[in-house]
């Protein structure tokens, strides 16, 4: 992964990843059918009327790189929604686990970020101290949005895909770019939720949300209606929640367009629900790692011959901004320590 820092301005934080995308040359694979580009463009409009600080981003790096900033902003806007991604053969390929718990008063958030391989060399850990902002660090498959985060005030958030019905797909926001823009102008779950229900929600995805308060819900996002999904108890009463690639509700369940078998969905929600519901652990951390590396049951195991992996792992202490991360399949990779965000604010700098 790489592991920019961008500060300041958004324009100019633009700027700074369209240089490092001009020094090697980046070439995007933008190849979008009349209903992507028409989608696209009205979905920019809307970033552009709610969210001009990303937009402003955006145009910074079209600048240097020299793009159509109307169709490279159209490209972003498909992404996690209805891009195609795969060589254009394809629709999105998504998998993802995310979870939170509670143990012995501290607040854990945990994922699996499953993906074809190809895009392990290009993901990227982006530490943000925007002006005007939250400083946070987002992890992300792509750039400017982001598939989960943490920011300062110990909020973490992150999306996980669901299939969704075309007839239903909207202009608006796509699940990445939920999470960008409620890491960096939110501080809480409440504050995070109200702009789930404010802002126009593109397609569906389910939307993780955990704070240093000890919240943590779920909220199911459809164009058409929300649900709030609230945590569990174990059989010690202590709260956790869960997040895959499929709506869990029975409410939301007509908006699935998937089997809920999208690289055995419902299998990886079972295998983290039995972990996290009997509470036999000793160390929060340790836990989540088990989980995620497939200790418990099917997680992370998957097929070579699906060319699809888990190309990193994370896990995070809300309290105490700890953040680790295993740069690859947690079978194989180690978690490191990310001390970034812990380090700025520990020094006044955030």
């Amino acid at each position: 992964m790489y592991h920019p820092r961008l500060k300041g301005r958004h324009y100019e934080m633009g700027k700074k990843m369209g240089n490092v995308f001009k020094k090697y040359n980046t070439k995007f694979p933008i190849n979008l059918d009349s209903f992507q580009i028409e989608f696209g463009k009205e979905s920019g409009k809307l970033l552009k009327q709610y969210f001009p600080e990303a937009a402003a981003e955006i145009k910074g790096i079209t600048d240097v790189i020299d793009y159509n900033n109307e169709l490279f902003t159209a490209w972003i806007m498909c992404m996690g929604c209805c891009l195609d991604i795969d060589d254009g053969n394809s629709v999105e390929v998504k998998g993802c686990t995310a979870f939170s718990f509670m143990y012995n008063g501290d607040i854990y958030y945990a994922r699996n970020s499953d993906l074809p391989p190809f895009l392990r060399k290009i993901s990227k850990s982006i530490y943000y101290r925007p002006e005007n902002g939250n400083e946070f660090i987002m992890n992300t498959s792509s750039f400017i949005n982001g598939e989960e985060g943490i920011n300062n005030h110990g909020l973490a958030v992150a999306m996980t895909f669901v299939k969704p019905k075309l007839d239903e797909i909207k202009p608006g926001f796509n699940s990445v770019f939920l999470v960008r823009y409620i890491l960096e102008k939110c501080k809480t779950i409440d504050e995070g939720i109200d702009v789930l229900k404010r802002l126009p929600i593109a397609s569906s995805c389910n939307i993780l949300l955990a704070d240093r308060n000890e919240k943590m819900v779920v909220v199911e996002s459809n164009p058409l209606e929300l649900n709030i999904r609230y945590p569990e108890k174990n059989k010690d009463g202590e709260s956790f929640i869960i997040t895959v690639n499929h709506f869990t509700s029975r409410k939301m369940r007509k908006h699935n367009a998937s089997n809920y078998n999208i690289y055995r969905s419902e299998t990886r929600y079972k295998t983290a629900y039995n972990a996290l519901r009997d509470m036999d652990y000793i160390d929060g951390v340790k836990h989540a790692k088990n989980i995620l590396s497939g200790e418990y049951g099917f997680m992370c195991q998957y097929d070579k011959k699906l060319d699809f992996d888990t190309i990193w792992s994370s896990i995070f202490d809300i309290k105490n901004l700890n953040i680790y991360i295993a740069e690859g399949n947690p079978l194989r990779a180690k978690f490191k320590e990310d001390k970034r965000l812990l380090k700025d604010i520990k020094n006044g700098a955030a």
